[in-house]
């Protein structure tokens, strides 16, 4: 039976948060948080979904899609990435194509990518500015869950009160749990015109972070700054890590060729999808270097990228966002029938696709005409 795409379905969702999430890399607490639902039906009623943030311009391009081979996945990587040069990130698109590929396949995607193993390790990602016994408290909380890493967010008032956050956390979690620090000096919110950290406080910050067998610093610098981090490499000896929101391939290849990461973060909702990143993963392992997919997010991208990092291989840790009482699973995987909760590993399975549901329930009550913080 030859099978094609006959409809792309995008629908947007807002949920209320309260308390709000006031997120160490936006000045502004969020009260809401939205995504962009999409799916793609074939002719044989076989849906697969993807999600992410607000796909602008794509339904623009439903015509190069419908009537299409739903399996041709190569074919529609490159018409996107086009799409992506012309009118922003189409890539939760992308993701609905692997779900509805592994579907129809009767096959998990991380299979489809090579099948490397489907357990994951995960690490505990904080995303706000705690003070130092409310940090501590949550550190020892995903440590008594199983997680073995943890990251933790700077950019507090100054250096001092960062540190003093990571040694107390170091205190209590024992030297055997991976602590990462994430700098998010790599890009801005819309309203939040701040410079990024100078190269010589990235190289304090770094210098004391080695200090502290931190077990990579993320975002030290602006992502342009291919020079500044392939530098900081060279005089700190600690992970560099970052790309999360690199938009085009060839700018990996440029990361690459400059040395810039030890560590490269980049996300399937984001950029290049799952086609695009895998051999954007192939390239990474190539040069000797890790590749540990970016998932902050909702539940559905969380999962297309632990099926990335599952299927190409070498991740040591996964993010697995967390941050109660305000970053909870059931927050962020509101769009799901039930949450993905994970106590230190992910275990991926043989359910095709994405192996996740929707819930319908929940996709009524959360509908909204735009989907904005």
């Amino acid at each position: 039976m030859v099978r094609v795409i006959t409809a792309i379905q995008v629908s947007y969702h807002r949920l209320d948060l309260d308390p709000p999430f006031p997120a160490a890399w936006d000045p502004v607490p969020r009260r809401g948080f939205p995504v962009a639902l999409v799916r793609v039906r074939d002719s044989s009623g076989m849906i697969g979904v993807g999600a992410g943030d607000p796909l602008r311009g794509l339904v623009d391009y439903h015509h190069l899609f419908v009537g299409q081979d739903p399996l041709d996945l190569d074919r529609h990587s490159a018409v996107l990435q086009n799409v992506a040069f012309l009118d922003g990130r189409p890539w939760p698109f992308e993701l609905a194509l692997w779900d509805l590929a592994g579907k129809l396949e009767a096959t998990p995607v991380w299979k489809m990518l090579g099948g490397h193993d489907p357990r994951l390790r995960l690490y505990a990602s904080f995303g706000t500015h705690r003070d130092v016994g409310q940090t501590v408290e949550n550190a020892v909380a995903v440590c008594d869950r199983g997680f073995a890493a943890i990251k933790l967010r700077f950019g507090r008032s100054d250096l001092a009160a960062d540190l003093e956050v990571l040694d107390a956390v170091r205190a209590a979690v024992g030297d055997e749990v991976a602590v990462m620090v994430d700098c998010n000096q790599g890009w801005r919110m819309p309203w939040d015109t701040s410079p990024p950290n100078t190269y010589s406080l990235a190289r304090t910050t770094a210098a004391e972070l080695a200090e502290r067998d931190v077990y990579w610093i993320e975002e030290p610098l602006h992502r342009g700054d291919h020079a500044g981090m392939a530098r900081l490499r060279q005089e700190v000896p600690i992970r560099v890590a970052g790309g999360e929101m690199t938009r085009e391939m060839h700018e990996f290849d440029l990361l690459l060729n400059a040395g810039s990461l030890d560590v490269y973060q980049p996300d399937a909702a984001v950029t290049g999808g799952i086609g695009g990143l895998r051999r954007v993963a192939e390239k990474v392992h190539a040069a000797g270097h890790v590749f540990s997919p970016h998932t902050w997010g909702n539940g559905i991208g969380l999962m297309a990228n632990a099926h990335l990092a599952a299927g190409t291989g070498g991740t040591p840790f996964l993010e697995f966002p967390l941050d109660p009482p305000e970053w909870t699973e059931s927050r962020r995987d509101f769009l799901l029938s039930e949450p993905i909760v994970a106590n230190g590993e992910l275990a991926l399975g043989d359910a095709p696709g994405w192996g996740i549901e929707i819930d319908e329930e929940m996709c009524d009550a959360t509908a909204v005409q735009v989907a904005v913080y």
